[in-house]
C-alpha cells in the first residue's frame, strides 16, 4: 500500500540547505516535502493515514544529481562486452573469447578498455581480435569514448582501407605500412557509427530500464543526460509509460540547435520529470586518447598538442554558441585540455559582453586541465565547472607521464575552483567512469588514485570537504540545470527526492567513504530502492 503522507523520523539529515543544514525528520505529502525539522514537530503530522519510517539514525542526503552521464549508452554498455578489467593483451583476448562463446550477436559493442593500465602500454589493434571474432563485426570503445577499436569485419563493412583519409577532428590510426590498425579517434569514429545497425525502440527501452535500475541503486534521482539520436524520444516513452524513476535533463548535440530554435523552445522546457534545453558541443578529445587540446606538447609525445575539434577550428562553434545564447539555449561544452578550456572561455567571453545580460549558466564539461590564467575568467563569466571527480581516480595513476608535474598541479583542481568562487557541479560521465556518486565524493575528498601510489592524495592541496562534495552532487548540480527551486536540497515545498546511506560520511575516516552504500532511495515521494 502506498500512503499519500509519509513521516521519516530519527535521521541525521544533511539538507544541502545552508539556512538549515541539519534536521531529524521529513514529512512528505504525495510527492512534495512539507516539513523538515525535529522529530517532535514531525510527529504532529502523524494520523491514521500516515506511513511512519524510522531512519534509525542513518545519514540522509538529498537525492544525488548526476550532472553529466550517458544513460542510454550506459544501459547498452551493460548489455555488451566489458573490457574494463583487461590489464594485458591476453586479458583483452580472453574476454573476447569468453564473450563470443556465450553470445550470438550481429555486432559486438561495449568495451570500456583502458590501454594505460595494460602491462605493456600499447593500443589494441584489429589483429588482436580478428581470429577470435572472425566475421562478427566489432566496435568497442575505450573508457573515455574518444577512441574505439574495430576489427577487420567492421572495417570491410565501412569501406575503410589504406587509402581512407582521416577527417577533420579525427584520426584513423595506421601501422608502419600505412594500414588501418582498427583504432579510430574522435570524429573518425563516425565512419563506423554510420554503419552500425539502428537499435529498435524495444532495444532502447531495455537499455533505459537497465540504466534506471542503476541510478536507483546509487541514489541518483536526477541526471543531466548527454542525449544522442532517439534518446530524448525514448525517454519520453519511458515517462509516458510511468516508468521514469529519475528526473532527466536532456542535453542535445549543438548541431540540432536550429531544430529547437525553429519550434521556439527555450531552456529549460518540460515538466518536473523530463526537461530539455541544453546544447552539448565538443572542443577537444580526452587525455587518455592524447586528443585533449593543450597549449604545450604532451610529455610522452612531443609532436602532439592534442586534437582541435573541426567546429572549433573553423569557427562554427562560436557562431552556433552565439545563436544558442541569443535563443535561450544553455551552452554545455566539453573541454578537457588547457587550450580547449581557454578557447571555450574566449567564446563565452564574447557572448557575455556582446549579448544582453541574463541568467545563462554557461557550463564547461570536464574542465580537467586548467591553465592558471583562466581561473579568474571562469569566475568572472560565472561559468559552471561540470566535473567528474572519479576520472581523477582513473587517470591519476598515469596523467603525469602525459602532461608532466607542472601541468598536473592544476589537474582536477577542485579547491582552486572553489577558491575562485566557481560553482562546482559533479557527475560521473557514465559509462566512461563509475556511476556511483559515493565514489566521486570519496575521490574529491581523498584524491586517491587507482594505483594506490598517492596515500595522501594526488595534489592534496586540491582536496575539498565532504560537505562541499555533497553540495556539488546536490544543490550545485541542480543549479547547473535550472532546477534548484524544486530539487537539490531537502526543504519544504521541494520535490521529495532523498536517500539514506549505510554510513555517515561526515563521521567516518575519509578513506572509508567508498565503503558506504545506499540503503534507501526515495524519488517523488516513493521508496524506489531498498538494499537487502
Amino acid at each position: 500500500m502506498s500512503f499519500s503522507k509519509k513521516v521519516f523520523l530519527n535521521g541525521k539529515i544533511f539538507t544541502s540547505n545552508k539556512n538549515q543544514k541539519w534536521a531529524e525528520a521529513i514529512v512528505v505529502v504525495m510527492n512534495k516535502i512539507i516539513f523538515v525539522g525535529t522529530n517532535e514537530k514531525a510527529k504532529e503530522f502523524i494520523d491514521a493515514h500516515t506511513e511512519v519510517i524510522d531512519l534509525k539514525n542513518n545519514l540522509v542526503l538529498p537525492g544525488f544529481i548526476d550532472s553529466h552521464a550517458h544513460l542510454v549508452l550506459g544501459g547498452f554498455y551493460l548489455h555488451g562486452i566489458d573490457l574494463s578489467t583487461a590489464k594485458s593483451k591476453k586479458d583483452f583476448q580472453d574476454i573476447f573469447k569468453s564473450f563470443v562463446n556465450k553470445h550470438t550477436k550481429s555486432w559486438i559493442k561495449g568495451g570500456n578498455w583502458n590501454h594505460q593500465v595494460f602491462d605493456k602500454i600499447e593500443l589494441p589493434s584489429k589483429e588482436w581480435i580478428d581470429e577470435i571474432t572472425r566475421e562478427i563485426p566489432v566496435f568497442v570503445h575505450r573508457m573515455d569514448y574518444h577512441m574505439a577499436l574495430a576489427n577487420s569485419a567492421a572495417l570491410k563493412l565501412a569501406g575503410i582501407t589504406k587509402d581512407s583519409i582521416s577527417p577533420e577532428g579525427g584520426t584513423i590510426e595506421r601501422d608502419q605500412n600505412g594500414n588501418p590498425t582498427g583504432i579510430f579517434k574522435d570524429k573518425a569514429m563516425d565512419f563506423i557509427y554510420r554503419i552500425l545497425p539502428e537499435p529498435t525502440s524495444e532495444d532502447y527501452q531495455a537499455a533505459i530500464s537497465t540504466a534506471l535500475r542503476e541510478t536507483a541503486k546509487y541514489g541518483i534521482t536526477c541526471v543531466n543526460d548527454i542525449s544522442y539520436k532517439n534518446h530524448f524520444k525514448e525517454f519520453q516513452k519511458t515517462f509516458k509509460s510511468g516508468k521514469l524513476n529519475c528526473r532527466i535533463y536532456s542535453i542535445l548535440p549543438i548541431e540540432k540547435h536550429n531544430d529547437l530554435i525553429s519550434v521556439e523552445l527555450s531552456c529549460p522546457f518540460g515538466n518536473d520529470k523530463i526537461k530539455i534545453g541544453g546544447m552539448k558541443a565538443f572542443a577537444d578529445g580526452s587525455l587518455g586518447s592524447s586528443t585533449a587540446l593543450m597549449f604545450e606538447p604532451y610529455s610522452d609525445s612531443l609532436e602532439n598538442k592534442g586534437l582541435e575539434m573541426d567546429i572549433l577550428h573553423d569557427g562554427r562553434l562560436e557562431s552556433w554558441a552565439m545563436k544558442c545564447d541569443e535563443n535561450n539555449l544553455q551552452l554545455i561544452i566539453h573541454a578537457i585540455g588547457d587550450k580547449a578550456i581557454s578557447d571555450v572561455l574566449d567564446i563565452y567571453e564574447n557572448i557575455y559582453y556582446q549579448n544582453p545580460k541574463k541568467d545563462r549558466r554557461l557550463r564547461i564539461e570536464h574542465a580537467q586541465h586548467m591553465h592558471k590564467k583562466d581561473f579568474e575568467r571562469f569566475s568572472r563569466l560565472n561559468v559552471v565547472a561540470s566535473m567528474q571527480p572519479y576520472h581523477l581516480f582513473d587517470d591519476g595513476s598515469w596523467a603525469e607521464s602525459k602532461i608532466g608535474s607542472e601541468r598536473l598541479k592544476t589537474t582536477y583542481a577542485f579547491k582552486s575552483f572553489q577558491d575562485n568562487n566557481i560553482k562546482l557541479a559533479f557527475g560521473s560521465d557514465w559509462p566512461v567512469s563509475s556511476l556511483n556518486p559515493i565514489e566521486g565524493i570519496f575521490t574529491a575528498v581523498t584524491r586517491n588514485t587507482s594505483d594506490n601510489d598517492n596515500p595522501n592524495g594526488l595534489n592534496p592541496e586540491q582536496k575539498i570537504s565532504v560537505e562541499d562534495a555533497i553540495y556539488a552532487y546536490t544543490i550545485n548540480a541542480a543549479y547547473s540545470c535550472f532546477s534548484e527551486s524544486s530539487i537539490g536540497s531537502i526543504e519544504a515545498n521541494k520535490l521529495a527526492d532523498f536517500i539514506v546511506l549505510t554510513k555517515n560520511l561526515f563521521d567516518i575516516n575519509h578513506t572509508e567513504i567508498n565503503e558506504a552504500r545506499v540503503k534507501m532511495t526515495i524519488f517523488d515521494g516513493e521508496i524506489i530502492y531498498q538494499s537487502e
